[in-house]
């Protein structure tokens, strides 16, 4: 689905770049050639070049293009997996391509075993709920990048936790709570530690 989108897209401009450049005599025959080539062969590669890592068709279906190692395509990959595909079309069709794929067990096509690349589902993980609400309030001292993660990431958990085990981790971060002040006095160290949260988040009002 993500390569028939993409081939819309590419006959689409390729349509436009001939009714544009058709009245220019040879000139525009010139420029159609380049055209036509420019698409085909860059049109992959400046995408998977992009911060999205995937051509507009693949970013539909929700797939990128990565390197093995999970790190973003280099241009060096992208350009070999993508100039590979003359082969992978061999006989006809993306045969070969279609083959490779079949034999092996990462589902690659000579282009990406040969540029060491995967393309991979890139669905965005939540790891954490959204903290419940509380009035923000500023730590009693200054917290580690490490300490602030770790108040962060219990308070978004406050769905899957049960509200003793909740409180059980509020309680050990009692240090990091300033104390009480005039009017806060009913405020128990979750509620407290929830406004430490709000505070980190920015919601400094």
């Amino acid at each position: 689905m993500a390569f028939l989108l993409d081939l819309l897209i590419r006959v689409g401009v390729d349509i436009a770049l001939v009714m544009i450049m058709g009245a220019w005599g040879g000139l525009g025959g010139g420029l159609i050639l380049i055209g036509l080539f420019s698409v085909e062969w860059l049109y992959p590669i400046v995408f998977e070049l992009s911060r999205w890592g995937a051509t507009p068709g693949k970013r539909a279906l929700g797939l990128r293009v990565v390197m093995d190692t999970g790190l973003p395509v280099t241009p060096a990959a992208s350009f070999t997996r993508n100039m590979l595909r003359v082969a992978d079309f061999l006989p006809l069709a993306y045969g070969i391509g279609i083959v490779s794929m079949l034999l092996n067990r990462e589902c690659k096509r000579l282009g990406d075993m040969a540029a060491g690349t995967l393309v991979v589902h890139a669905e965005t993980v939540v790891l954490h709920d959204a903290p419940p609400p509380a009035a923000s309030l500023a730590p009693a001292r200054a917290l580690s990048p490490r300490e602030q993660a770790a108040i962060l990431s219990w308070a978004g958990r406050a769905k899957r936790l049960t509200p003793a085990r909740f409180e059980e981790l509020a309680l050990l971060a009692t240090p990091a709570l300033p104390p009480a002040q005039t009017g806060e006095s009913r405020r128990d160290p979750v509620e407290r530690l929830l406004g430490v949260a709000q505070w980190l988040m920015g919601r400094r009002a």
